[in-house]
C-alpha cells in the first residue's frame, strides 16, 4: 500500500510559489516568521493570516495539511495555553487576560507552521541548501564555512525522509515479532517503542558512518561551488511585495 506524503514533504508541481527562486522562498519565509511574531494587534494578526492565505493558495496547499503538521505539536500548543489562562495564586481560576495571552502565542506559532509547510512542499530539497548556501555567501569573508554549512543542511534534509522510511520499517518488524508498540498504558508503550528507538538509532550512525567514509573516499574538502541565477523580474517584485507585507504587518 502507498504510503501518503507527509506534511511538508515537497509536491512536486507548477504553482506560482514552485516557480518562485528558492533564495526568494527562504527570504520570505524568515521575513514571515517576523511578522507572525511582531504582530501585536488583531489587525496585524488579520495581515498575517492574510499573508497565510496567500501563500496557500500561490501553492494550492490545503489547510488539512498544516492540521497534520500541526498534530504532533498540539500537547504543547494546549499546555501552553492552559499554562496562560489558569491562575494558582490564592483561588484557581481562569484568568481571561492568560487566555488570550496563550491563544496569540498559539496563534502565532500556526502561522510560522504555516509559512514553512508552504515552504518546505514547495522547494526541493538541493534547492534549499544552495538558498542558504548562497544568502550566508557574504559570511564567508569572515572565515565562516559556508560551504560545510550548506552540504551539513542539505544531508539534514535528505536524512528526514530516511528517518521516517528507519522508523517504519523498524515497527513493522517488530510487530511481525510479536511486539505490541500500541497496548496498554503509557508506560508499557514507552517500553515498547524502545524496541524501535535503539535500532533506529543504531541505523541512523550506521548510514552517517557510511556516508562519512564516501565523502573522504571522494575528497570532500568543504567546498560547495553555487550554481545560482539571476533573480528575474518577477522573482524581485514578489521579494519587495513581501517585504512590504512584513512591514506593514508589524507597524499594523
Amino acid at each position: 500500500m502507498r504510503r501518503a506524503p507527509l506534511p511538508g514533504a515537497y509536491a512536486p508541481g507548477a504553482t506560482p510559489m514552485h516557480l518562485l527562486d528558492a533564495r526568494v522562498k527562504t527570504a520570505l519565509l524568515l521575513g514571515a516568521a517576523v511578522a507572525s511574531f511582531g504582530a501585536s494587534t488583531p489587525l496585524g494578526f488579520a495581515f498575517a493570516a492574510a499573508g497565510l492565505v496567500a501563500a496557500l493558495t500561490a501553492s494550492k496547499t490545503s489547510l488539512r495539511t498544516v492540521a497534520l503538521g500541526l498534530r504532533p505539536a498540539l500537547v504543547v500548543l494546549a499546555f501552553s495555553l492552559l499554562a496562560n489562562a489558569v491562575v494558582l495564586a490564592g483561588q484557581p481560576q481562569v484568568s481571561l487576560a492568560g487566555l488570550v495571552r496563550g491563544a496569540l502565542a498559539v496563534g502565532r506559532i500556526v502561522l510560522v507552521v504555516g509559512f514553512a509547510l508552504v515552504f518546505s512542499a514547495t522547494t526541493m530539497p538541493p534547492a534549499i541548501a544552495d538558498a542558504f548556501a548562497s544568502l550566508m555567501s557574504p559570511l564567508a569573508r569572515v572565515g565562516v564555512p559556508v560551504g560545510s554549512v550548506g552540504t551539513a543542511i542539505s544531508v539534514a534534509l535528505r536524512f528526514i525522509p530516511l528517518t521516517v522510511e528507519e522508523v517504519e520499517r523498524i515497527r513493522c518488524a517488530q510487530r511481525a515479532r510479536g511486539a505490541r508498540l500500541d497496548e496498554g498504558g503509557i508506560v508499557r508503550r514507552l517500553r515498547g517503542w524502545t524496541q524501535v528507538l535503539v535500532p533506529l538509532l543504531v541505523g541512523l550512525f550506521r548510514r552517517a558512518d557510511e556516508l562519512a567514509c564516501a565523502m573522504a573516499d571522494r575528497c570532500y574538502t568543504g567546498e560547495q561551488t553555487l550554481m545560482a541565477r539571476p533573480l528575474t523580474r518577477r522573482d524581485r517584485a514578489v521579494l519587495l511585495g513581501g517585504l512590504a507585507w512584513v512591514v506593514v504587518t508589524v507597524l499594523a
